[in-house]
């Protein structure tokens, strides 16, 4: 019998592809104490991987402002600048009160199949009020009932929120389409997953660069699709001083697994960039924020992250932070009883942590 799939879309021999991957350029296996050097080589071996070519020089930002609302404790706008030589995007920006320049978090919203709304997963749509029932909804959903860049911009941070292509103002992208514009993207020689990582770069400059905000404080926090972006981003990218990602981060063997959501396809696609696993693993791309200030948070009870690869991957995580005398910048956490959502105390704890690495300067 000629092997064919397996498991409805693995192929029959998936497991000696797994085999093959040794993932050479790790920290682990890089053969050198040098970690700077071993970040810069690795860094740019993803970055050949995103498929996204650099744009002839830097495009200006050139914001404009639409609207504006005054909250308790902070001013909120919705802000369009030049996203990417490409296009130009719209976000929700939150200043506080008060005599900046302010520490600020860029958030980055979560998939979820929801894609009437994107920043609106983080931040109450006061300038779009056809949106708030579905944005409420979306949050006792997942947020346990909390606009969680409302809540930052109330504690004192600047906060930014973009709509990922597909979503929101940039969509709305119908589910069964994320194959479709990812073949074109790469027809045309690029990616899903890598135009989606520069621009996630390139929110984080604008934020820095406004006034109101102090470039030396920039984080990013990001939930499910949003927690891959946000470590991704810390890692591709000196601006990002510290990153919070709850509920994504395994081992990519642990997670191409039968039954796996990842093998479905579809969303995968924002977050694959051809090629990279032939070197890096999921952690060890990760660790290339090292050694700057990162958290992550699991669900014990997340069926899309089995326990085994998120304890793997914490593993991994920690020898590289502790190798370069930084394991107290590292935080990896599995919350008992809970599953694939960012809970209230889950948030509490994010706050102080992101009050320790960036409030605290």
């Amino acid at each position: 019998m000629i092997p064919g799939i397996a498991h409805r879309v693995l192929p029959a021999f998936h497991g000696r592809l797994k085999d093959e991957l040794t993932f050479p350029l790790s920290w682990e296996r890089a053969g050198t104490d040098d970690f700077a050097a071993w970040r810069a080589a690795a860094r740019a071996r993803a970055g050949e991987a995103l498929l996204e070519p650099p744009g002839p020089g830097t495009t200006p930002f050139d914001p404009v402002t639409y609207d504006a609302y005054s909250a308790r404790s902070y001013t909120g706008r919705t802000v369009e600048f030049a996203l990417s030589r490409h296009a130009r995007a719209r976000g929700s920006l939150l200043v506080p009160h008060g005599a900046g320049p302010f520490p600020a978090v860029l958030l980055l919203h979560d998939h979820g199949a929801e894609f009437a709304i994107g920043r609106e997963k983080t931040v109450r749509p006061r300038s779009r009020p056809e949106r708030l029932a579905r944005a409420n909804a979306w949050v006792e959903r997942y947020y346990d009932g909390r606009f969680i860049g409302d809540d930052l911009a109330a504690r004192g941070y600047a906060v930014l929120a973009v709509d990922t292509l597909g979503w929101g103002d940039r969509g709305p992208l119908a589910h069964e389409d994320q194959q479709a514009l990812a073949a074109n993207l790469f027809q045309l020689g690029t990616s899903l997953a890598g135009l989606t990582a520069h621009e996630d770069m390139r929110a984080a400059a604008f934020l820095a660069s406004l006034p109101e905000v102090d470039e030396r404080r920039v984080g990013a926090l990001g939930f499910s699709m949003g927690a891959y972006r946000a470590w991704q981003l810390s890692a591709l990218s000196d601006g990002v001083r510290a990153a919070a990602a709850v509920c994504w981060m395994t081992g990519l063997k642990d997670m191409m697994v039968p039954g796996n959501n990842t093998l479905r396809g579809q969303s995968a696609y924002f977050m694959l960039h051809p090629g990279l696993h032939r070197h890096l693993d999921i952690p060890d791309v990760a660790s290339l924020a090292a050694p700057k200030p990162a958290l992550f948070h699991s669900g014990a009870l997340d069926a899309l992250f089995p326990a085994a690869g998120v304890a793997a991957a914490y593993a991994k995580l920690r020898t590289v932070w502790e190798s370069q005398g930084a394991g107290d910048r590292l935080t990896t956490t599995v919350w008992p009883d809970t599953g694939h959502t960012f809970t209230r105390a889950m948030q509490h704890a994010v706050h102080a942590w992101l009050d320790t690495w960036l409030r605290a300067g």
